[in-house]
């Protein structure tokens, strides 16, 4: 098993936490449990202490009373040992035992504890080790010329302590191979879930977006799960984007380019008249200005599909741009019998580029004139709202049928009964061009009445808060 993987880091992980959670439990618990049980004892020996000074304050009076006696009764009924030294006010103090429940050694003439009450003139009380086994004392001064001293074996309390560490330490080790084992488990299960998506990734970077991403779970590696088929369906979407991007561009290069092929071997094989030569001319000029019109707007595609397509932001007058628009079209309309004209209304700026605006409203004017009947009327109008300034192109035409009103979006796409030399990019060229600078394209379309609207915003707060985006 390779120690870089992910579920081993994971598995080490939760022993190093249980291992560390254990380690801060015992030396908060047990510590603490053994001073508590220590002081305990002690308190109970000063007790002790304060009951044998009362009980040497009342036989002391008595005639018969000797130390040895009274000594030897209380280590018996409280269970104790029992020593009491004699010292003097001299300095260093200097201690002797005078009676013991007990043989007296020489270590208990020394004893610290019964040191520091003389010295200190107080009760005091601590722990001591004699032999190995460590006691609780406790210690005061009595009747002027005395110190007592009670002390008791700390076995059964520090084999409680013991007794309490081996069973955390047993109960440690088990919750460590328990969280090994566990860690283990969850490891190998996160383990195969990134692998899942590792061989996703690897999918999708090579190219196959047949099969979904899936992971039904509902942490992160769920969500993430979800993000990767959401960027499986988009690069779905754009490989067959691009796939019919080429087929069609292939075919629109490909219909011109063999008209004027076809037209040359004519012009070069064939003995004809010089007004049909002319014929032939003209024609091949519509040619070139068709594949001319064709190569701008894959230049302009390509430019926006890479981000390189960059507008400078700037306050446009739609008024002029419409009057300018009707200007420039003014004879092509006329030469299909239709009427243009720019409705007179307030005016009307909008923050945009003023070149993208042109290109944009060219297309839309040229879009109404290619797919309207002779005889229609097509407006230019402009208008500001709180929400943004718009420019509008309206015409009387037959209208767009409710069912291709997005297609005419779409890149090549064309309706049935649109002309031959529509690219069918312009308006797909117009959607992305006003969501660039921050706008949008609106199409209402019935019967007898079409209305593109281009709405653009006013201010920069505006480009900011507005999403690019097309409406019907």
């Amino acid at each position: 098993m390779r120690l870089r993987t992910v579920g081993v880091k994971l598995g080490l992980a939760l022993i190093a936490l249980v291992a560390g959670a254990l380690g801060i439990v015992y030396v908060a618990v047990v510590p603490t449990l053994e001073n508590r049980l220590v002081d305990g004892r002690t308190s109970q020996l000063q007790r002790t202490v304060d009951s044998i000074i009362l009980d040497y304050t009342r036989a002391e009076s008595r005639a018969a009373f000797l130390m040895r006696d009274f000594v030897l009764a209380e280590s018996q009924v409280r269970g104790v040992r029992v020593t009491v030294y004699e010292f003097l006010n001299e300095t260093p103090v200097f201690l002797r035992a005078v009676e013991d429940s007990r043989p007296i050694g020489q270590s208990e003439e020394r004893d610290p504890v019964a040191q520091r009450a003389a010295e200190h003139s107080r009760t005091t009380r601590g722990v001591v080790q004699r032999d190995g086994v460590e006691f609780a004392e406790v210690a005061a001064p009595f009747g002027g010329a005395y110190i007592l001293l009670v002390s008791a074996p700390l076995d059964d309390t520090l084999e409680n302590v013991s007794l309490v560490r081996e069973r955390f330490l047993a109960a440690g080790l088990l919750a460590l191979l328990v969280a090994a084992l566990v860690g283990f488990l969850l490891s190998r299960i996160f383990a195969r879930r990134i692998h899942r998506l590792e061989r996703a990734a690897d999918r999708i970077a090579g190219g196959r977006f047949d099969e979904p991403v899936v992971d039904k779970s509902a942490d992160e590696l769920g969500e993430l799960a979800v993000a990767f088929d959401r960027m499986r369906e988009r690069l779905a979407a754009l490989e067959r984007a691009r796939r019919e991007f080429i087929a069609n561009a292939s075919h629109e290069l490909r219909t011109p380019i063999f008209a004027l092929g076809g037209q040359i071997e004519l012009l070069t094989d064939e003995d004809m008249d010089e007004e049909t030569q002319r014929e032939f001319l003209a024609e091949m000029r519509l040619q070139v200005e068709r594949l001319t019109r064709l190569a701008t707007d894959l230049l302009d595609l390509s430019r926006l599909d890479a981000g390189r397509l960059h507008v400078e932001l700037a306050t446009v007058d739609l008024v002029e741009i419409a009057t300018s628009l009707v200007t420039e079209f003014g004879g092509v309309g006329r030469g299909r019998d239709h009427v243009l004209e720019v409705e007179s209304g307030a005016p009307a700026s909008a923050l945009a580029d003023e070149k993208r605006v042109h290109q944009i409203g060219r297309i839309l004017v040229e879009n109404a004139i290619l797919h309207t009947p002779p005889g229609t009327e097509i407006q230019l109008a402009t208008s500001e709202s709180p929400e943004g300034a718009a420019f509008r192109v309206q015409d009387n035409g037959p209208g767009v049928p409710a069912g291709e009103q997005r297609q005419v979006f779409e890149r090549f796409y064309r309706a049935g009964d649109a002309v031959s030399s529509g690219s069918g990019l312009g308006l797909a060229i117009a959607q992305e061009l006003a969501g660039l600078m921050g706008g949008q394209i609106e199409l209402d379309s019935r019967p007898g009445r079409t209305v593109f609207t281009v709405k653009l915003p006013r201010s920069p707060a505006e480009v900011e808060e507005r999403e690019p985006a097309f409406a019907l």
